[in-house]
């Protein structure tokens, strides 16, 4: 049976395991543990300035998601949904007694030693982190419900990226500490249970050819946000190296002038 549903007329509609297993291997082959500067991060091969920069756009990704949750949350009238998704809100922005991923993502910046109000204000982020991270916050707000859904599912994936980016950083980087990686420890059983979730939603819900392949877009669309603020680090922090006017500039590292007549940076 195809497990490409939607993309032609003789597309047949997949069962809720065939679902799932294409919706799994869209993640084996497009989730952004794949892109080069992943790899050099988990690997030691970044300096301290690059490994802020990267924090510090991280950062706006970490803040906008319990925005798109709670655009999802306002969409839906079904209340089983809303219960079990409201604590996503709290998970990234504290609740109680509990401190919330955006405060832990804080402490990782600080600890790398950038200034928290700096963070904060997402003032050093890259043009292209900005537009990608709004682009799956419009996403979520103005595509179906299903298809906002499935668009969280990259957290069936990320529990594997977390070990390995604690494992590879603390073994790596003189300069991280077991402290402030409490946030990828956090996550391993929060994105865990959430994909869980997620993805029985989807398995039920996608009933129609449409459907599904709405959720397979749905989720190849949200590997390419995370891919396109990779594109865009390793442009600008690695090679070649082109930091875009007003972004986060490392200590030590020169500003392209972006004036020169030769009609680009030097």
């Amino acid at each position: 049976m195809s497990t490409t549903a939607g993309n032609g007329s003789g597309a047949a509609i997949l069962s809720p395991d065939q679902l799932e297993a294409a919706l799994r291997a869209i993640g084996a082959a497009q989730y952004h543990d794949k892109h080069p500067f992943h790899h050099l991060l988990h690997g030691g091969k970044l300096n301290k300035g690059q490994v802020q920069a990267w924090a510090l756009n991280r950062y706006c990704y970490q803040a906008a998601v319990p925005r798109k949750d709670a655009a999802l949350i306002s969409r839906t009238v079904d209340r089983e949904l809303r219960r079990e998704w409201r604590h996503r809100i709290e998970d990234h922005d504290g609740g109680g007694s509990e401190e919330g991923g955006i405060e832990r993502w804080l402490v990782l910046t600080s600890g790398l030693g950038l200034d928290r109000d700096y963070v904060i204000s997402t003032g050093g982020a890259l043009p292209a982190t900005r537009f990608a991270v709004e682009a799956y916050v419009r996403f979520v707000r103005e595509q179906s419900l299903l298809e906002a859904v499935a668009s969280s599912l990259t957290e069936l994936f990320a529990p594997t990226i977390h070990r390995e980016r604690i494992s590879g950083m603390l073994e790596n980087y003189a300069f991280i500490s077991d402290g402030i990686m409490q946030y990828f420890r956090r996550r391993l059983d929060q994105a865990t249970n959430d994909a869980d979730f997620a993805l029985g939603y989807v398995k039920q819900h996608a009933r129609t050819v449409e459907q599904q392949a709405a959720v397979l877009d749905a989720l190849r669309f949200k590997c390419s946000v995370l891919w396109a603020q990779l594109d865009a680090l390793h442009h600008a922090y690695v090679s070649p190296g082109w930091i875009p006017p007003g972004a986060f500039v490392p200590e030590g590292v020169g500003r392209p002038d972006y004036t020169a007549k030769a009609g680009k940076p030097t």
